[in-house]
């Protein structure tokens, strides 16, 4: 994941790069498609999540770290975009993802103790606003920001079981805030535009187990979701 991410760097650097000290008149592919005050497209992608934790100051000499490793998921989804100006853009985004992290609990010798698979299938909706600079030949970087909501199809929220017969539970509503950056490419018969964004959880999203004891949960003040996501669209 780490190599893709370098990778589209790389790529939308090099791009804005030649457009830049290359910058002779070329024949503009979509010249008009920016000026719709609508306009739709769809976008498939890339993820990777984790989990982010505080922890309760009394225990801090426990070993209480938890170890988080996320698997690359997948992305699919709309989008609708409001033209405000030449330079700004108002997108909803709505769409599902696909992901898993495995959560390693310190203190527990036993796999099946210790070990949680986290599947997430999120309904995804982000409100964003995109900041483009000036169109350059046929490409324009752009930065994009704003919030989501993100409900967890899986995420056990009312299963009256826990993590003591091996079920993790968190919460189905959750609140992010998102940044990141791209470029729109403009070709002969569409607008691609692949883009990187960072995606943080706003709300405490772990649902504790019924035990206040438990040692999965009881050194845990907070768990927030962070997650990277890798979209490639087309209008």
């Amino acid at each position: 994941m780490k190599k893709t991410v370098i990778i589209l760097v790389v790529f939308l650097v090099t791009q804005t790069a030649n457009a830049q000290l290359f910058g002779k008149e070329r024949i503009l592919n979509r010249e008009n498609i920016d000026k719709k005050t609508l306009s739709w497209g769809y976008y498939l992608g890339f993820n990777n999540y984790d989990y982010y934790f505080d922890y309760k100051e009394q225990n801090q000499g426990d070993n209480t770290d938890i170890l988080v490793t996320g698997e690359v998921g997948f992305n699919v989804g709309l989008l609708g975009n409001l033209r405000i100006s030449n330079y700004f853009d108002l997108r909803l985004e709505p769409g599902l993802s696909f992901t898993k992290r495995n959560v390693v609990f310190p203190g527990f010798s036993d796999p099946k103790d210790n070990l949680r698979e986290v599947k997430a299938t999120y309904i995804h909706i982000p409100l964003l606003l995109k900041v483009s600079t000036k169109r350059l030949n046929n490409i324009k970087p752009f930065l994009i920001g704003g919030f989501s909501t993100s409900f967890n199809l899986s995420s056990n929220e009312n299963n009256p079981e826990d993590n003591e017969t091996g079920r993790f539970r968190s919460t189905t509503n959750n609140y992010n805030y998102e940044l990141g950056f791209g470029i729109d490419i403009y070709l002969y018969y569409f607008k691609f535009t692949p883009s990187i964004r960072g995606v943080f959880g706003l709300n405490d999203q772990l649902v504790r187990d019924i035990d206040p004891n438990s040692g999965w949960t009881r050194n845990i003040e907070k768990m927030t979701s962070r997650g990277v996501f890798i979209n490639f669209t087309i209008q």
